[in-house]
């Protein structure tokens, strides 16, 4: 097999599609396909001048709520729409329109969330609540691009799944057989296949991944804010 040299415009191979709740005037919904995930900590790049992006900045608080194969009509519709109500020029380019009800036009039901102000999307079968912890800019080095992207770093204090993708009788399993993410590759909709063949990282038990930060989201303490109290009336800070 050789390889030959290219220039593609954009460097999408698949990632899964993420619908962002953030709090603003009304709750605002962004699809996203720029995510990955280290733990219990994500990271997402969008546009510094986008509506998410002012609203995380914000509230530092939002959901990440990941639909299904199933939602790809609904998520289809949010396509061109942004909560920002004057239209950059850039976006009026490639047809983008001001939409300020994103869950109405998408046709997807706000339910509350636990531990932060933004809803969840009840029809994605995960919703993860997070909340920001850094804020870092992408390609700072270049003029051209400066200010343009962000990558926020968020933290997750709570996840919410759909019963139907959960290991039975489990309460830290997910059940990839049954779960079926939608994936974006180079602005294409995807689902997933069967499974190829077993994985040998899977013969390492999952607890062993397990983050310092799932502890975290049980005490609802982020760093600098005071603990719960110890019992004997007085309080720690981290």
């Amino acid at each position: 097999m050789t390889h030959v040299e290219i220039e593609p415009n954009i460097l999408y191979f698949g990632t899964p599609v993420v619908l962002v709740s953030t709090a603003g005037d009304t709750p605002n919904l962004a699809p996203i396909s720029s995510a990955f995930w280290l733990g219990w900590r994500a990271i997402i790049g969008i546009g510094a001048r986008s509506q998410t992006a002012r609203n995380l900045r914000r509230t530092r608080e939002c959901v990440l709520n990941l639909p299904s194969v199933r939602e790809v009509d609904a998520v289809d519709r949010l396509a061109r729409t942004t909560g920002t109500a004057e239209v950059p020029e850039s976006k009026l380019r490639r047809g983008y329109r001001y939409e300020a009800d994103k869950f109405g036009v998408a046709g997807l039901t706000a339910v509350p969330s636990s531990t932060v102000a933004p809803p969840r999307v009840a029809e994605c079968p995960v919703a993860m609540e997070a909340v920001v912890e850094a804020i870092h800019p992408v390609a700072a080095d270049d003029e051209a691009q400066l200010g343009s992207i962000l990558c926020f770093e968020l933290r997750v204090q709570k996840v919410h799944v759909h019963d139907e993708i959960r290991v039975p009788g489990t309460t830290d399993r997910i059940d990839p057989d049954r779960w079926r993410p939608l994936i974006m590759s180079f602005q294409e909709f995807y689902g997933l296949g069967g499974k190829l063949r077993r994985s040998e990282l899977a013969q390492i038990p999952e607890v062993l991944y397990r983050s310092p930060d799932v502890e975290r989201a049980k005490t609802g303490v982020r760093p600098g804010q005071p603990e719960p109290h110890t019992g004997n009336g007085t309080t720690r800070r981290r």
